[in-house]
């Protein structure tokens, strides 16, 4: 019987230096084939030294939408690094200090190429058919590492440890192929008090030929003390949930996969060191696989164009039983995940 590695986990010395590498054998050599340009400008701009993976910013002059700076990278950073950056911060008297408002900064980069072998398997670990047309939100997990490069950055006014990502919204304008090059860009807006810190909205957009043709808008929550966010919501009495159209067994190797494909080695979802860390009592599915997992039993009820919007509600731990269900509404799909044992409410959407 195949084994779920339960018994598994890393170290805090792993967990800071890197587990594995954050990108499978076939994601990594498409991406060596685009970075494998040379470049005569690397330099350390942030305490960094070197990169490999031409991660580092370079000022292009460009200027983008409501006067950010746009700064093009040579390629897509490498997440695993940006990770170990982002723990050193739970590290007393390392992590450095957090800026007051969003940065006026948009990072940039062209022509990121599609694996068909990576698409393949991520189709596999998030439960999608094995086609030539991306999942929506693949385009998510391929332009991640742009985005996870500005949240670590100076003056991110949210750390990553610890931040909750607490809503995602996915805008599909045309279905993109394998074999079409997607340029990305990245940037933070619309930070604003929550009553457990602060959020803010940090918005990917993916474009072909000048034109855009996929958006996502991940909203996070850094928990903070004291945040002064208004009041608390009276939540009321939990409704029941609805009549379950399937059940899902979810296991510890979904954490480890989804991190394999991803390159999101978030420790919350892969060691139950790093889910104590913050405040978990062994490790959580990542929101991001659940919205797939969601989406992937909609797939062949899908238009070509479409916005898939999501809230991530409880966390569904490692392992456990969730209950998902869909009803359509004329206008699209309104679904829902919930814990298959007492009703809970992981996460609720629409596709419209």
């Amino acid at each position: 019987m195949p084994k779920d590695h339960e018994d598994d986990d890393l170290t805090l010395h792993d967990l800071i230096e890197g587990p594995t590498r954050d990108l499978t054998a076939a994601r990594a050599a498409a991406l060596a084939r685009t970075q494998a340009r040379p470049s005569s400008d690397d330099h350390e701009v942030d305490g960094i030294s070197g990169d490999p993976q031409g991660s580092q910013l370079h000022d292009q002059r460009g200027e983008g939408a409501a006067g950010r700076r746009r700064v093009e990278l040579d390629g897509l950073p490498a997440s695993s690094a940006l990770y170990r950056r982002a723990l050193l911060g739970v590290v007393p008297g390392v992590g450095g200090r957090r800026g007051g408002d969003v940065p006026g900064l948009e990072l940039a980069v062209g022509g990121v190429a599609v694996d068909q072998r990576h698409l393949a398997d991520y189709d596999r670990v998030c439960g999608f058919r094995l086609t030539d047309r991306l999942p929506a939100t693949y385009l998510h997990v391929l332009g991640f590492p742009l985005s996870l490069r500005l949240m670590t950055g100076p003056g991110f006014p949210i750390p990553l440890t610890g931040v909750v990502h607490v809503a995602n919204r996915i805008t599909v304008h045309r279905p993109v192929e394998v074999g079409e090059n997607v340029d990305f860009h990245t940037y933070a807006e619309n930070l604003r008090p929550h009553e457990r810190g602060r959020q803010l909205d940090v918005v990917l957009v993916g474009s072909i030929g000048g034109e855009e043709v996929w958006r996502g808008v991940s909203t996070y929550l850094g928990k903070e003390r004291a945040s002064g966010g208004g009041p608390r919501r009276d939540r009321g009495d939990r409704p029941a949930p609805p009549a379950a159209s399937a059940r899902w067994r979810v296991t510890p190797r979904v954490g480890t996969d989804y991190a394999r494909v991803s390159g999101d080695h978030n420790p919350i979802h892969t060691s139950k060191l790093g889910a104590r860390l913050f405040g978990f009592p062994r490790p959580i599915a990542h929101g991001m696989w659940s919205k797939a997992r969601c989406l992937a039993a909609l797939e062949p009820r899908l238009p070509e164009a479409y916005t898939v919007d999501v809230s991530f509600k409880l966390p569904v731990p490692l392992p456990s039983t969730v209950a998902f269900s869909a009803s359509t509404t004329g206008a699209g799909w309104d679904f829902a995940l919930h814990s298959a044992r007492d009703g809970r409410p992981h996460l609720v959407g629409s596709v419209r």
